[in-house]
Order: C-alpha cells, then sequence, then structure tokens
C-alpha cells in the first residue's frame, strides 16, 4: 500500500509505503509531479475522550458491541485512528458491565479493536458540587475506593488507562499514587479543589487536566480559582474540548497560548454527536437538548452542558480558526501530544517500522472546508470518502 499526501509541518509532499501494517518507507514525492488536488497526510489522529457518538452510546444501561463497534466506524469517518471509551460515573455493575464489554470487544480481534488504545475512566471520584460535577449523577459520585477500582480494572482486564478525579475527596492522594504505581495515568477533573489539593495531586503523580475550564461552577473568583491554578501548572498537559461550546472562542485561544505544546485537543463526544436537533433521552443526564449549533445541555439546567456533539475534525477546524494555532500544531495537538499523554510513541510517529495509522484530509490552513478523505489503522483502509 503506498498513499501520498502533503506533510502539515511542512506542506512536503511525501509517499507513505505500509507493508503487514507497518510503515516501510517514508520519502520526498517528486514536487514536479505533485497533484494539486494532493490532501493533507498525518499519523492517524487520536482522541483521549469520547463517551460515544452517531447514535452510538458507551454509557447506556447496556454497552453492546454494537455500541463499541459504531461508534469506531462513525469516528474513522471523522479522521480517528486512535481514541479512548470513556466510562463516565454511575453504579458499579453498570460501569463495571461496561468495561467488561469494552474488553470483550478488543480480545475478539474485530474490526476496529486496533483503534482502542486503552479506557478512560471519568469518575466516580469527583466533586459533588453543583456545576463542578457536571452531568455526573449526583447519587453515584463517592470517594476513591482502590477495592471498588481493581474489581473494575478487572472487569476491563487492565484496559483502564486513564482515570479522572477530583483530587480534594477523601483519600485521593494515596489513592493517585496507586493508580500511578499500577501504570495508570492520572487526570484532573470535574473538582472544585484549593491549589493546594491541586498540588498535592501533582506531586502524587496526576499528570493530566481533563476538559479544562469545563466542569466547573458557574460562578467563580476571578482568582485565584482551580482552573488558573491548573492553567499555570507547567507539570500538567491540558485537554481541551473546541467544540465552540465549552469554551468561548476567546477563553480557547487565550488558555491554549497559556499550555502552548502542552495543550492537547479531545472531542468529549456523546451519542447525540452527528444527530439532528431536538431532545434526547440519556442515562447520564437525563432529558437532554441538542440545538441548532450543536450544543448539547441538559434540560433541567440549560447552563449545565451534557458533553459535547461535535467530532475531532470539527474541533481541529475550530481551534485554527478562533485561534492563533496552525494547522501543524491543531494536528500535533491531536497526534504526538496525546501521544506522549498516553507514553505511547508508536501510535503516531511517522517513520520506518512505526504503526501504520494514517489520516488524509483536505483542510485550508485557514481551518475551514474540513474533509476526511480516508484512515488507515494498523495497515487497513477503514474508510474511505
Amino acid at each position: 500500500m503506498i498513499r501520498r499526501g502533503k506533510l502539515p509541518q511542512t506542506g512536503e509532499p511525501i509517499e507513505v509505503e505500509v507493508t503487514d501494517g507497518r510503515v516501510t518507507a517514508v520519502r520526498k514525492w517528486n514536487q514536479h509531479m505533485m497533484d494539486a488536488d494532493l490532501p493533507w497526510i498525518s499519523s492517524g489522529w487520536i482522541d483521549l475522550q469520547v463517551n460515544g457518538f452517531g447514535g452510538c452510546d458507551l454509557n447506556g444501561a447496556v454497552t453492546s458491541q454494537q455500541d463499541i463497534e459504531g461508534d469506531t466506524r462513525a469516528l474513522h469517518r471523522r479522521g480517528v485512528a486512535v481514541y479512548l471509551p470513556t466510562i463516565i460515573t454511575g453504579s458499579c455493575d453498570r460501569m463495571r458491565q461496561a468495561f467488561s464489554a469494552l474488553s470483550r470487544y478488543c480480545q475478539s480481534g474485530q474490526f476496529g479493536s486496533a483503534s482502542i488504545a486503552g479506557i478512560h475512566m471519568e469518575g466516580p471520584y469527583l466533586s459533588s458540587e453543583d456545576g463542578s460535577r457536571g452531568a455526573h449523577p449526583k447519587e453515584y459520585v463517592r470517594d476513591p475506593d482502590w477495592e471498588e477500582f481493581q474489581r473494575l480494572q478487572d472487569a476491563a482486564d487492565g484496559m483502564i488507562k486513564m482515570v479522572t478525579l477530583a483530587p480534594e475527596r477523601a483519600g485521593s492522594v494515596p489513592f493517585i499514587e496507586k493508580l500511578v504505581k499500577s501504570g495508570v495515568i492520572v487526570a484532573i477533573g470535574h473538582t472544585a479543589a484549593t491549589g493546594e489539593q491541586i498540588d498535592q495531586a501533582v506531586k502524587a503523580g496526576a499528570t493530566v487536566s481533563t476538559h479544562l475550564g469545563n466542569g466547573s461552577q458557574t460562578f467563580l473568583p476571578c482568582h485565584p480559582n482551580y482552573i488558573w491554578h491548573q492553567l499555570a501548572d507547567d507539570r500538567l498537559w491540558a485537554i481541551f474540548i473546541p467544540d465552540g461550546h465549552h469554551l468561548e472562542p476567546s477563553v480557547l485561544k487565550a488558555m491554549l497560548r497559556g499550555k502552548g505544546n502542552k495543550a492537547v485537543l479531545i472531542s468529549d463526544a456523546v451519542m447525540f454527536g452527528g444527530m439532528k436537533p431536538g431532545r434526547y433521552r440519556s442515562l447520564i443526564g437525563g432529558t437532554v437538548e441538542l440545538t441548532e449549533n450543536g450544543r448539547l445541555h441538559t434540560v433541567e439546567n440549560p447552563t449545565i452542558l451534557a458533553g459535547s456533539a461535535s467530532s475531532l475534525d470539527v474541533g481541529i477546524a475550530n481551534a485554527i480558526r478562533y485561534t492563533d494555532m496552525t494547522l501543524s500544531e491543531a494536528v500535533s495537538a491531536v497526534t504526538g501530544r496525546p501521544a506522549a499523554v498516553l507514553n505511547a510513541p508508536h501510535l503516531w510517529q511517522l517513520m520506518i517500522g512505526s504503526l501504520a495509522n494514517l489520516t488524509l484530509f483536505d483542510c485550508r490552513e485557514d481551518g475551514t472546508d474540513m474533509i476526511v478523505r480516508e484512515m488507515i489503522v494498523a495497515g487497513q483502509s477503514v474508510y474511505s470518502l
């Protein structure tokens, strides 16, 4: 298999050769032969937070194999090669069945299993405060419990790769230390923590801020507050939702500037992404409304967002359009940077011997006209326009 495209970093046309799922050659392509319609080519995009998409829910009462495969196929159409299915706060039984379903799917080796790099567990060890809790059901929010987590990790067959928690919960620091020792990435999110509590969490091993600027109270002190503390902490990666609703364009621009090359873009997509505007019923968040402009919020409290209805391709385009991020930087924020968060360089390096995950896409340098042309995962073409 040979694919040609332009590198977002330089605009240089290249040719990538793939054999048996690996990159076997990367070479310059003769510019005199360059097709004016040549797409951009990058390593496959990585999304660290996906709850579902296109009507497929990973957080329903039952997480089915059809939901997992449908979600994966929908993400391929949007340029995502690798993602972390995200299971959020719920009863131990509901979360356990979701982890077990994801594990079975990956062990089956069926279509899409190569796209799942692990599981992101967002909750249930989160703030119980309104606003900070977001759409997570209050009745299931609780303090960290190591024995409970081990049961969940057993159900996942060790696939839980990232855990988002609030560091102010009782027992969080020793819990973080145990997670890190076991090889799990710890993220701070849905929190109302003090600066000291955030610092203690980072010293214990937390390395990520989950959807920074969101999952917070509606009204905060101007300064200091837990958003500023995390934004200023150079030890933390920060993941942002650039859907145009979670963060106003001016806020997104300032935060991306603040984090620089430690900023990562995610979708935080839920099952209603890609669906028609209207009211829907969700196990998480109750009745939610998807507006004409793509904003998804709870009906009970319209100020509370219920996840994102946008995919990563939309987020990349928004980040370029709303901020001073270049195409090259935006692509880095969905390839090299999330791979660094996961400590998984093999997921993005476009070099001989690396895993052949490729996203070929069209996009103007101002972020407009974003279209995914083809997705290649582990050397297989899983979607083409």
